[in-house]
């Protein structure tokens, strides 16, 4: 599969059981854009960083699930999609809380949102079938508080439904302590295989020593923060489609979409009916989402 990504096609199109995984010789040496970007993986690249492909990718997809969140209302998805885009632009730091517990801060400075709303007609565009959130990657070495997943997360070897939160303690960008219910234990194993992987020649493929233990601290740190807006997607154990749930938000382990946290995991968790106030640079906050209901 990454062969034939290689040769540059037009469109990729990836409907498979799993994830495209991980790109030894991109590890090994990062492809750079002319403008000295680094990815680490030749779909990204390609993608983001030279725009020279367009594609959707639906790992893990069923039938059911395809013919329920694909056919939908793209039009108003798109517009809310657009607000919230263009308010985490411009935000320097946001807030989350929920009842479950979650008390996060962390800051956006520098950072610029994407849109996954199912419009893959431009060179350089792409994302999921299902499509249906807005995401970023929070600022480095920011995060501080206490996100309690709840609903589904992902560890190593794809997602678990979880009965009871899970809390995730935050210091500095990166997780220090995690406690909870039993996907905790999960989650615990699957940020030290992170890191393990990281440091093991055998399982990342070669890597300087100093790179390698950039991808082994990552793998503890907060790499993205998303909105659902999918109003067909529901939680069903399968993270494809569990974070475009409407209502929800969701926090992701391990590397960002900015290439400047590199990992080799990328662990999504949720939070629903979660409440995000995004504060600007002039100090004034803004509630675009209020225990799960969008204020856009």
């Amino acid at each position: 599969m990454l062969a034939a990504i290689a040769t540059k096609p037009e469109i990729v199109a990836s409907i498979s059981s799993a994830k495209l995984g991980k790109d030894g010789r991109g590890i090994a040496a990062p492809y750079r854009t002319p403008d000295g970007r680094s990815y680490d993986h030749i779909f990204h690249y390609l993608r983001s960083g030279t725009k020279e492909i367009r594609a959707f990718w639906s790992p893990g997809t069923t039938r059911e699930m395809f013919g329920r969140t694909v056919p939908i209302d793209y039009r108003r998805m798109r517009e809310s999609a657009a607000i919230l885009a263009r308010l985490l632009d411009r935000a320097v730091s946001a807030r989350v809380t929920s009842q479950a517990g979650t008390e996060v801060r962390f800051g956006l400075c520098g950072r610029l949102a994407s849109e996954d709303t199912g419009d893959y007609s431009q060179p350089g565009s792409g994302g999921n079938l299902p499509a249906g959130e807005v995401f970023i990657s929070p600022e480095l070495g920011t995060a501080e508080g206490i996100v309690a997943f709840r609903g589904s997360i992902s560890v190593i070897g794809g997602e678990i439904l979880l009965p009871d939160p899970v809390f995730c303690s935050f210091e500095k960008g990166f997780v220090v302590r995690i406690s909870g219910g039993t996907g905790s234990e999960r989650l615990e194993e699957a940020l030290g295989t992170g890191k393990r992987r990281a440091l093991d020649p055998e399982a990342r493929g070669p890597a300087d020593p100093v790179q390698a233990a950039a991808y082994a601290a990552n793998a503890r740190n907060l790499g993205e923060f998303g909105i659902g807006l999918n109003p067909a997607a529901r939680v069903r154990g399968l993270m494809l489609e569990d974070e475009k749930v409407l209502s929800t938000c969701h926090f992701a382990i391990g590397a960002n979409y900015d290439g400047d946290a590199p990992a080799l995991i990328h662990l999504d968790g949720l939070v629903p009916y979660p409440t995000v106030e995004l504060f600007m640079e002039d100090g004034c906050g803004r509630v675009v989402m209020e225990n799960g209901r969008l204020l856009i």
